[in-house]
């Protein structure tokens, strides 16, 4: 859909008592041959005035590397969400009436620890790695897809995340300082739902584009981080930026193809769940000319049973207008693209520790199996960048496979 806003629903009851203690998540491991390492970055951008504040006058961004790392073990895990960002996220303010319908300040979102150890030294190689952008949906931190972007990192990928500041539901900055999400205010605001969904697609197609100009700066050995915190040693000169990906779920996979149609740096995208059709846009698709220009360069879309190029007008007129290579898949039993997030693990974790029904977890995330969905979304993912980034062909995306039960290929 065009606005990837986390799911809300009015809050079910649960069976642990007010006062108890928040509830506590593990993330899956990662399955690659790397261990991973991770760091944040604050970027400020003094070219660009920020679209949706005076104050301060220039765009900032946050953003993390994940990477291959060294001696990882000497090093501490990274947390899912900071501290002002997870309270934010689990709250009523967070996302309307209560995240997912998840009782507001009942989950320990910084309590989870995820397969990064921050700070470690990037693993040794003999050449660099290529480099993966992942820009999530609209209302989403960058921090919601930490599953896949840790599992891509382990297979030897540095991959780069952005939180899209005002658009994402929460973003902290060094210091603790918390910056809110404007979505949900400014589309109950405006009666012009076109000029803002420009807007939308327009900031965050530059924030793209100003990151990978940060990232070859970073690769050369400057430090772009506004409060000058160190890099990990290693990092520079470990980004092979000729070999770049680019992909998002939801309004990040509509941000994926739509960059990579207008940068040439951009070799190959994956947009999940990023669909343009809604009946508050009057004209969609000009929020989106990559569907009628095409693309000539590898792109897979990942939806679900209802939506795919023959179903999808934007992704069909996509399909029919694009020369490069093109593949279309989904998750049997996937519901939206939350069947593609964070959410997928953890949620029935929330719901077996909160007392919550069965419908809980599949209103949110549909009838897949939660652990198999993980892995397919990963080998899926992987295999696509491998085959496109680095010549690895697994035919994992040949066609339909007994390996892969639960992806369906669209013909």
């Amino acid at each position: 859909m065009l606005v990837g806003c986390v799911t809300v629903a009015s809050a079910p009851s649960a069976s642990a008592a007010a006062g108890d203690a928040p509830v506590r998540l593990t993330l899956p491991a990662p399955t690659g041959p790397y261990r991973v390492g991770t760091t944040d970055l604050h970027l400020i951008d003094r070219s660009r005035a920020d679209p949706w504040t005076t104050t301060p006058a220039y765009r900032e961004l946050m953003i993390s590397i994940w990477y291959p790392a060294a001696a990882a073990g000497r090093f501490p895990r990274a947390p899912h969400m900071l501290p002002g960002a997870a309270a934010h996220f689990g709250s009523a303010a967070g996302a309307g009436p209560g995240l997912y319908g998840i009782p507001a300040g009942s989950v320990d979102f910084a309590g989870t620890r995820t397969g990064g150890h921050l700070g470690a030294p990037v693993a040794r190689h003999h050449r660099p790695f290529p480099v993966v952008v992942y820009s999530p949906g609209a209302g989403d931190p960058r921090t919601w897809a930490t599953t896949e972007v840790q599992d891509l990192a382990s297979r030897g990928y540095v991959v780069v995340t952005v939180d899209h500041t005002y658009d994402a539901s929460e973003v902290e900055f060094p210091g603790g300082r918390v910056v809110e999400g404007r979505l949900p205010q400014l589309f109950q605001e405006t009666t012009d739902f076109q000029a803002l969904a420009k807007k939308i697609f327009d900031v965050r197609i530059a924030d793209i584009r100003f990151v990978l100009d940060l990232l070859a700066a970073v690769n050369r050995g400057t430090d772009p981080d506004a409060e000058r915190r160190p890099l990990p040693a290693g990092l520079t000169g470990a980004l092979e930026l000729r070999r770049t990906g680019l992909f998002g779920v939801s309004a990040g996979g509509l941000t994926a193809l739509q960059t990579m149609a207008e940068d040439s740096r951009i070799r190959a995208g994956i947009d999940i769940g990023g669909s343009i059709e809604t009946p508050l846009i009057p004209d969609a698709i000009s929020l989106w000319p990559v569907a009628r220009r095409g693309l000539d360069r590898p792109f897979m879309v990942m939806g679900d049973a209802g939506t795919d190029h023959h179903q999808t007008p934007s992704w069909k007129m996509l399909w029919d207008n694009s020369t490069g290579r093109r593949l279309d898949v989904y998750l049997t039993g996937a519901k939206g693209e939350d069947s593609y997030k964070d959410a997928v693990p953890l949620m029935p974790q929330i719901a077996r520790q909160l007392g919550l029904p069965d419908s809980f977890v599949t209103d949110a995330i549909g009838t897949v199996d939660p652990g198999r969905a993980v892995r397919a979304e990963e080998t899926f993912v992987a295999a696509f960048f491998d085959r496109w980034l680095r010549g690895r062909d697994s035919h994992v995306l040949d066609g339909p496979s007994p390996n892969a039960p639960d992806v369906t290929f669209v013909p």
